[in-house]
């Protein structure tokens, strides 16, 4: 009995720490998006993206017609070269909050809330054992920002 339960606690200690690994991965992944943003890093985005990232947002185009826009890995990893280059698109301390919905498996949910914007992330955990953002839907705070001008 006693080693039933001795051999009981040393697999719920290493389930428990399989998970906290993935939960680790996961998390990190959501800040190499983020982060990648903040301060430019080509790399660290790269290493967050699916290579077949899809990651859309709802748009009012020009005539107020509601289209998708949507954006790939390739116009990403150019944003996480560019788009902070003169570090004036973020708070001196930006928001990076991340919820991490579920993850089971090798899928993942999370929940992504910045300063300007919200990301609902879905992750994949490739054969590698690393965890990649392959989809995002977002939308800004501030709906009015959500069309062409």
């Amino acid at each position: 009995m006693k080693l039933w339960m001795l051999g009981s606690l040393l697999f719920l200690s290493i389930a428990g720490h399989v998970q906290a690994s993935d939960e680790d991965k996961v998390r990190q992944a959501a800040l190499d998006y983020i982060e990648s943003q903040h301060q430019p890093n080509e790399a660290r985005m790269d290493r967050a993206l699916h290579s077949q990232l899809a990651k859309r947002t709802y748009w009012l185009d020009a005539e107020g017609k509601d289209t998708i826009l949507e954006t790939d890995k390739q116009v990403m990893l150019n944003v996480a070269k560019t788009y902070n280059i003169a570090g004036d698109k973020f708070p001196k301390v930006p928001k990076k909050d991340i919820q991490i919905l579920d993850i089971t498996n090798r899928v993942a949910s999370v929940k992504l809330t910045a300063d300007d914007w919200i990301d609902y992330m879905h992750l994949v955990k490739n054969e590698q054992g690393n965890w990649q953002i392959i989809n995002v839907l977002w939308q800004y705070h501030d709906m009015t920002k959500h069309q062409s001008k």
